[in-house]
């Protein structure tokens, strides 16, 4: 009866409402710190949005299985994960002060190529040789975007870098804790490590706001609890390989900000570079998803797409 109306395209179309709100709200979180951190110091900015986050999920807690869905035994890597997101937020907003929007972002998107080196020593997996070509590839990317000849290879870049890295390890640990920890708790303390950790460089450093300024870290607050709300949701609703590919309209969406606010032009050499890079981080997210790739989902696609996908996954044994 009703399992004809739930059909894997209308599951799709819901993921990819979800995981657009994700990136809008990445995307708008962005914006608001580019803003922000012009008047307002970088623990400053971390400190407040990391406070409006944490109690937008502790609001919103009950829909998670609320706060006993936070009980641990495993406090070394939670405690290792708000290293890894301290780093990662204070690396990337760092880098944003300093550098265009689109720069930043094309960066950023480096982690699933780190996610997939990493996954080789930490993880145990097997990554074929195909995928380690697509992540030397992306990283040629970066060398494209970076152009360490002409200077642009600067302190910013390489705190964005960092940024990217730690990200990386914050998406390795969470495969590794993802069968103990809940989902609420793998969010919450990695949004309470940046709030502590600034909180002890916050002092002497703190500008009271004006009331604009209040208006925009909430809402970088509350934009971060939605991207998590957003990129959360879709993933458990449609794999990788059919969600992937749309995160990537975020490098759209910060150009033309970029254009239309701060008059941000990205060169030739960045888009070059981001092209390569968003062409690698796709291919190695089809060849991670590999076997496990069905008909079901391959109907969400146009017929003559789907079938082609579909011949590409049952030759890859071979070549991966």
């Amino acid at each position: 009866m009703s399992n004809i109306r739930h059909t894997p395209k209308d599951n799709f179309r819901v993921a990819l409402s979800f995981l657009m709100l994700g990136v809008a709200g990445g995307l708008a979180l962005d914006l608001c710190a580019k803003w922000l951190l012009v008047d307002y110091s970088l623990e400053q900015f971390v400190f407040l949005r990391s406070a409006f986050g944490v109690i937008f999920f502790l609001l919103s807690s009950r829909w998670y299985g609320g706060l006993g869905s936070l009980k641990t035994k495993r406090w070394e890597w939670h405690l290792l994960r708000t290293f890894l997101a301290t780093g990662a937020m204070f690396g990337f907003f760092y880098g944003l002060t300093l550098m265009p929007l689109v720069n930043a972002l094309t960066i950023a998107f480096t982690a699933p190529l780190i996610v997939t080196a990493m996954s080789v020593p930490f993880l145990g997996e097997h990554v074929g040789w195909r995928r380690w070509l697509a992540v030397v590839a992306g990283f040629i990317g970066v060398v494209i975007v970076l152009r360490p000849g002409e200077g642009m290879f600067t302190p910013a870049s390489v705190a964005v870098l960092f940024a990217a890295l730690c990200w990386a390890g914050l998406s390795v640990t969470a495969r590794k804790l993802a069968t103990t920890e809940s989902s609420f708790s793998l969010s919450l303390y990695i949004t309470a490590g940046p709030l502590l950790a600034s909180s002890f460089l916050l002092p002497g450093g703190y500008t009271p706001p004006t009331k604009q300024g209040w208006i925009l870290f909430i809402v970088a607050g509350l934009c971060s609890a939605l991207a998590w709300v957003g990129i959360v949701g879709g993933y458990r609703r449609a794999p990788p390989v059919v969600l992937a590919p749309f995160e990537y309209t975020a490098l759209i969406g910060a150009a033309i900000a970029g254009y239309l606010i701060w008059d941000e032009v990205p060169d030739r050499w960045v888009i070059t570079g981001a092209t390569i890079i968003i062409a690698s981080g796709i291919y190695i997210v089809f060849r991670e998803i590999g076997g496990s790739m069905t008909n079901r989902y391959l109907r969400v696609f146009t017929a003559g797409g789907a079938a082609e996908i579909f011949r590409r996954r049952k030759k890859r044994v071979a070549g991966d």
